[in-house]
């Protein structure tokens, strides 16, 4: 969910909006593609942008610890609730996505869930979990994505005008792949699909679930 630059994020409208309708998503196919962002990873992992921590009970048992970091008050309080009740150990801390609160190559892989769209600087976002992945490490992400449509691609590009503004600044049109591997991952693979869950999603329904890995031998 929400991370952004800054000291302090705040969606106090859009967070409660978010609680009440991302499990509805789940349960149209989001609780399979978290099932699949998720599976066979091993070690330690930070999560940037929690949410409500509905990527939690999909995390396998092969995980030692996940480090799972939320600005947004109200949705990081339901966050820790929902670790409490998680399969494996996970700490919930404050803090944003271009300044994450964890030491540098201390994690064996890290998870970006739908939060992308949403931060300030994405590529900063990710050159930041760059930073804090170790050599040879994965990273995981589930986002939703510009189109490979023109057509689509041009309408999501008009939408973005609007939506940040009711969407706690989520963005429709941002080509995430590209800022991935500009970030100074490796691209293992990426599976794109459309998700539209509602009708009015259909701005968001281009998403893309993949794996890169931070490559061995690169500092920051």
């Amino acid at each position: 969910m929400a991370l952004a630059s800054g000291s302090s994020v705040r969606h106090p409208w859009f967070a409660r909006f978010y609680e009440r309708i991302a499990p509805t998503f789940d349960a149209k196919g989001g609780a399979a593609h978290r099932d699949e962002l998720l599976a066979g990873l091993t070690g330690r992992v930070v999560e940037v942008g929690a949410g409500t921590g509905l990527n939690f009970g999909h995390y396998p048992e092969t995980v030692t610890e996940v480090i799972a970091v939320e600005p947004e008050p109200y949705l990081r309080t339901k966050a820790e609730l929902a670790a409490e009740d998680a399969p494996v150990a996970v700490t919930v801390v404050d803090g944003v996505a271009d300044q994450l609160p964890v030491e540098t190559e201390s994690f064996d892989a890290g998870v970006a869930s739908l939060v992308l769209c949403s931060v300030n600087d994405p590529l900063a976002a990710l050159r930041e979990l760059r930073r804090v992945i170790r050599p040879g490490g994965e990273l995981r992400f589930y986002e939703h994505v510009r189109s490979s449509s023109p057509a689509l691609a041009r309408a999501q590009q008009g939408v973005d005008l609007i939506w940040p503004r009711l969407a706690g600044g989520c963005h429709t049109s941002r080509d995430t792949v590209s800022t991935i591997t500009a970030a100074g991952f490796e691209l293992e693979h990426a599976r794109r699909f459309s998700f539209r869950p509602m009708l009015t999603n259909a701005p968001v329904a281009p998403h893309v679930i993949g794996v890169a890995r931070r490559p061995d031998g690169v500092t920051r």
